[in-house]
């Protein structure tokens, strides 16, 4: 592996091209914070994409990419004088210094789950927060799926859980069940499809619990089962225009017949 010069020496090369991009380059001087955000956000899912395909090769890539958006990031700020590369970085070494009193202070911890709980404590009390809420801290703009696992983790970390999963699971069958009452009566206007909404919603919010004590990643999960989904219809589609059939002429039982094939492969 690099040694710790060599690594120096890599992140001196990328700041300096990146001193060269924003001086010399039509694009890259257009550039500013608001513009770069979408293509943060979908270098970000690239990357996920990369780790759940297990590609490492990619997932290098992809890291690279990530790294050059903080360093343009910081390019930008560092032009109207509001901080540079140096004082991110510094930041993130003393937030991560501040919160692993266990390692850089006399805090003694038994578990990963100590951890947390005191990483979430230290949050709610460093000075200068703004999100002064257990949840505050929870970004609105995050898909629901990930946002109600980070709910979940951070309640965990100051102690607001279930003890055993045996009982998260008895509210995964209480949810089920009370959302199969609300589609069993058949009820019309507004408000009957509102509160199915909000049943199946409680539904999925105990099964995402579910899945964190029994360590599984929801998002991870249903990402998958999406990309499987995807490989057995294509197989479907590929096979059957081979075989000269159309959807629109084949049955759904014919269809089942590619889609079984498709699941021995």
């Amino acid at each position: 592996m690099s040694s710790m010069e060599e690594k120096l020496k890599a992140f001196e090369r990328l700041l300096r091209i990146m001193d060269d991009l924003r001086e010399k380059c039509p694009w890259d001087k257009k550039q500013t914070m608001e513009s770069l955000r979408y293509l943060t956000i979908e270098e970000t899912y690239e990357l996920s994409d990369a780790i759940i395909s297990n590609d490492l090769e990619e997932v290098r890539k992809e890291l690279g990419d990530l790294v050059m958006h903080m360093v343009f990031y910081s390019k930008i700020a560092s032009e109207t004088n509001d901080f540079d590369i140096k004082d991110v970085l510094n930041g993130v070494c003393e937030k991560l210094i501040s919160r692993h009193p266990h390692i850089y202070g006399d805090v003694k911890v038994d578990s990963d789950e100590d951890v947390k709980r005191n990483w979430e404590l230290i949050k709610l009390k460093e000075k200068g927060n703004k999100n002064k809420t257990i949840l505050g801290g929870v970004p609105s703009s995050l898909p629901a799926m990930v946002k109600a696992t980070r709910i979940q983790e951070k309640v965990r970390g100051v102690g607001f859980d279930w003890e055993a999963k045996e009982q998260v699971w008895e509210k995964v069958e209480e949810e089920m069940e009370e959302f199969q009452e609300e589609i069993r009566v058949e009820k019309e206007g507004k408000h009957a499809v509102e509160k199915a909404e909000e049943e199946f919603g409680d539904l999925l919010f105990s099964l995402i619990n579910y899945a964190r004590f029994v360590g599984i990643d929801p998002e991870t999960a249903l990402e998958k089962t999406n990309k499987k989904f995807i490989k057995r219809f294509n197989y479907l589609e590929e096979q059957s225009k081979k075989d000269g059939k159309s959807f629109e002429e084949m049955s759904l039982a014919e269809m089942d017949q590619y889609w079984e094939a498709a699941k021995k492969l």
